[in-house]
């Protein structure tokens, strides 16, 4: 073992480790010597994102549903939790198993870190602004969610669980953090994802046309994956507990993205129009600027880089 190691010797337990974003932590950990501990009951996590980490002495692997127990004997220093599914075809297919994680597996997360005396970090989202009626989305807006819609039972089960966090940070004096991310996007997602760059990619990849719900018009800013793990690396080692927008800025329409995925792929599909879900929100781009103030943190992956890696691991992973 590397001098480097020894001087670490943390131990960080990732929830959802074995999922799109938690898998890349999990690897960017890792590299910098943490001991991560992954904790997944593959409902949508993948072994196949964390296979290659099985043999490593840095990493293990549990097959558990953090909703219902978690049982970890070892000194923890961090713990991130990030299971949850994100995707709306999957959570409005798993709405209880969505709301439980979001209370009963927090509650658990904020109970293992309390024990171990850790720190905490919650993976919240851009959903709890809901609808937005402020652009572009500050920290302080208080958001626009429909409490009994479809997409309540990810959004309320996200607003909870920072609100158990904060409760947490304030009647304990436990140190957690609180990342809102917004769109992500990049190697590792599920193909069956559901969310606007995995469905364009694997529709353009077999030619067929683009689905686009409503007219096109709607705006999302991309992130790519390898930015936002930076920027939840430096949140988890600030002094920040109150939540912390990260995303992208540039901010495109669902149209203009879909073209240019048609162009990067050299694809004959074509764009084809829509109902448009209830409560989908209309416009989201992140306010960044406490990240760029508190974690000296930017993207710096443009849309069409990102793109051009994501769409050569979907055809591989196809």
């Amino acid at each position: 073992m590397s001098k480097e190691m020894k001087r670490n010797n943390r131990t960080v337990v990732i929830t959802g480790g074995a999922g799109f974003i938690g898998s890349h932590l999990c690897d960017f950990l890792i590299n910098k010597n943490y001991k991560v501990i992954c904790l997944d009951n593959l409902i949508t996590g993948n072994r196949k994102n964390i296979a290659h980490l099985l043999n490593n002495p840095l990493f293990e692997f549990k097959n558990i549903d953090v909703s219902k127990k978690i049982e970890i004997k070892v000194k923890v220093d961090f713990v991130l939790h990030f299971a949850s599914p994100a995707s709306p075809v999957i959570y409005l297919a798993h709405p209880i198993e969505t709301l439980k994680v979001g209370a009963f597996g927090t509650f658990n997360c904020l109970e293992l870190a309390k024990s171990k005396k850790a720190k905490f970090l919650l993976a919240s989202t851009s959903e709890i602004y809901g609808d937005p009626k402020e652009h572009p989305q500050k920290e302080s807006y208080w958001g626009n969610v429909s409490s009994i819609g479809p997409r309540s039972v990810y959004d309320e089960a996200k607003r909870f669980a920072e609100a158990v966090t904060m409760a947490y940070h304030r009647r304990y004096n436990i140190d957690t953090k609180i990342v809102r991310i917004f769109n992500t996007y990049g190697p590792r997602m599920l193909i069956n994802d559901g969310r606007a760059v995995p469905n364009f990619i694997m529709q353009a990849l077999k030619n067929k046309p683009l689905t686009i719900q409503g007219d096109g018009m709607q705006t999302r800013s991309f992130c790519f994956i390898s930015d936002l793990v930076e920027g939840i690396f430096q949140l988890m080692n600030s002094s920040a507990n109150d939540p912390v927008n990260l995303g992208n800025p540039t901010e495109v329409t669902i149209r203009k993205i879909a073209k240019l995925i048609i162009e990067l792929t050299h694809s004959k599909s074509k764009i084809k129009y829509l109902a448009l879900p209830q409560d989908d929100p209309k416009r989201r781009k992140p306010d960044i600027a406490k990240a760029k103030r508190l974690l000296n943190w930017e993207p710096k992956v443009g849309l069409k880089e990102g793109l051009v890696s994501t769409i050569f691991w979907f055809e591989t992973a196809k």
